[in-house]
């Protein structure tokens, strides 16, 4: 079974949170020491990550099918009234 391809908007939002947090968690816990910033860019991906499966994926459309309603005995021997022509009135022309 094949995996469903990410969307657009995952694409853009889980690369944003990278960029982002990756950004933020520098600034605010201001490291210098390169075992800091390789945890700060492992917790900005996984966080990233995150963020990408949690945006809703699109739902295929469905199409509404018309279906007739069922037909029960009852109404299928009662007859239908019809409305009757003037008398003389062929079929497609107008009385004046």
């Amino acid at each position: 079974m094949a995996m469903p391809r990410p969307t657009v908007a995952q694409f853009a939002y889980g690369s944003l949170t990278v960029i982002l947090s990756t950004f933020a968690m520098l600034l605010l816990s201001q490291t210098t020491s390169a075992g800091w910033i390789a945890v700060v860019a492992v917790v900005a991906l996984a966080l990233g990550l995150l963020v990408a499966m949690t945006v809703p994926t699109p739902t295929p459309r469905t199409v509404a099918v018309h279906r007739p309603a069922a037909t029960t005995a009852a109404a299928d021997a009662a007859p239908v009234p019809v409305a009757s022509r003037a008398a003389g009135e062929a079929v497609g022309q107008r009385a004046a």
